[in-house]
């Protein structure tokens, strides 16, 4: 398990979260931290890992300002 801050990017982080799944290993799972601005990118987040076909396995809020969320990297079945 590997665990990635992203509140460095803003709300600019869907491409490298993407990114970091693809390089990690089959079957690991990663979590990200990032901050909620507008709590679209919540949302955003999610679609962003269902769209890519990867399984969320959680979400929730860590503080005021920061959301985590945990993504296995295997492919969700159909």
């Amino acid at each position: 398990m590997k665990r990635h801050d992203l509140r460095h990017l803003k709300d600019d982080f869907y491409g490298r979260m993407l990114e970091l799944v693809e390089e990690s290993a089959p079957d690991e799972v990663t979590i990200f931290i990032f901050e909620i601005g507008d709590f679209s990118s919540v949302q955003k987040s999610a679609d962003v890992i269902r769209e890519a076909g990867y399984e969320l396995m959680n979400s929730l809020k860590f503080n005021e300002v920061d959301w985590t969320i945990v993504v296995k990297k295997s492919k969700k079945e159909a």
